[in-house]
């Protein structure tokens, strides 16, 4: 074990999504320190250097061979993710991606394998929960039985598409599909609240509704999933939230349990300026209250005390890998290449 109060260096490699901001900061807040950076394109690299001033440019060999470095982050493409990953670990260094890790099953193969063989830890950034006061909130209320035992989870995931989006986005062979890309947080979100280490895929689809210059692009899916412990779900992501959402997409969360529920709003409540709003209702009272400064994420503490300690408080690396291997299926599922 190391000693907690240890440096903890890390560096990032891959910008192309803009979660790598939230993911540096997240980690410098809990005492990290950003060292350097690679990225290809220049534009990103400028940007990104315009807010991290002190970090140092250089190539991945000099990232990976620099021993103080403890930890990689990266946003890269999501079809790059799990390679770099791979490269990373095998160097000895712990690995920190964005969702999606992978973008298919022999990807997911190859970065348990190098994990299992290294010993090294693996973060996936579920932001839509491990980075939300009002998922943190939701959390504690489940673990301290507040509704009973949770029989269903529904997960709304409208996205904005907006302008500008770069040519890789639109490919599913890059990003993996809909499913994969977006509904990898809300997988994780299912498995999560209702107490699940496995699940199957009930049904899946996937579509192109608004989009018809980009034919191969998913701007709609959704799911039915259901549980080992018999608890189901439904996941509905989609690019269609209108330009006129003062926020990126209207998501709700509804956790149903037995005894009581929980809806969660984290983003925008139409006609409120309030965000990570939490619904809660049981037999006894019904309430509605904003989580921001009563509930905080301690997820970026978690990384670095896991890194030093060979612990899994974050999360587990088994539910990191698991979450994805189960959004690749249900991608798969809605292409018809899997069957239910």
């Amino acid at each position: 074990m190391c000693d907690k109060k240890e440096e903890f260096v890390f560096a990032a490699i891959g910008l192309a999504h803009g979660h790598i901001y939230a993911m540096c900061d997240g980690l410098i807040r809990a005492g990290g320190r950003l060292k350097y950076v690679s990225e290809e394109n220049a534009g990103l690299l400028s940007g990104f250097l315009r807010k991290y001033r002190d970090v140092t440019v250089a190539d991945e060999v000099t990232i990976l061979s620099d021993s103080e470095v403890r930890l990689v982050a990266t946003a890269d493409i999501p079809a790059r993710r799990a390679d770099l990953g791979v490269r990373v670990m095998r160097a000895g260094k712990d690995f920190f991606t964005d969702k999606a890790a992978a973008v298919g099953h022999d990807q997911l193969d190859r970065l348990e394998k190098a994990i299992n063989e290294t010993g090294r830890r693996f973060f996936v950034f579920y932001s839509e929960r491990v980075a939300s006061p009002a998922a943190v909130c939701a959390k504690e209320l489940i673990d301290k039985g507040a509704i009973g035992r949770v029989v269903n989870v529904t997960v709304l995931a409208p996205h904005k598409l907006g302008s500008g989006r770069p040519e890789w986005f639109f490919r599913r062979k890059d990003t993996g599909g809909i499913l994969i890309d977006i509904g990898s947080h809300q997988f994780e979100q299912f498995l999560t609240y209702t107490g699940n280490e496995r699940a199957e895929i009930v049904s899946a689809t996937v579509a192109n509704h608004a989009n018809p210059a980009h034919p191969g692009f998913d701007d709609f899916g959704d799911c039915y999933i259901k549980g080992e412990n018999g608890a189901t779900g439904y996941i509905r992501v989609d690019w269609c939230t209108p330009a006129s959402l003062p926020a990126f997409g209207d998501g709700k969360v509804v956790i149903l349990g037995a005894n009581g529920y929980i809806e969660l709003r984290k983003y925008v409540d139409v006609g409120s300026s309030e965000k990570e709003i939490v619904i809660f209702s049981d037999n006894e009272k019904t309430e509605r209250f904003t989580a921001l400064g009563k509930y905080r994420p301690d997820f970026f503490d978690n990384i670095i005390y896991d890194c030093k300690n060979g612990t899994e408080r974050a999360m587990s690396i088994s539910h990191a890998l698991y979450t994805m291997r189960l959004a690749v299926d249900s991608q798969l599922v809605a292409l018809g290449k899997k069957s239910q």
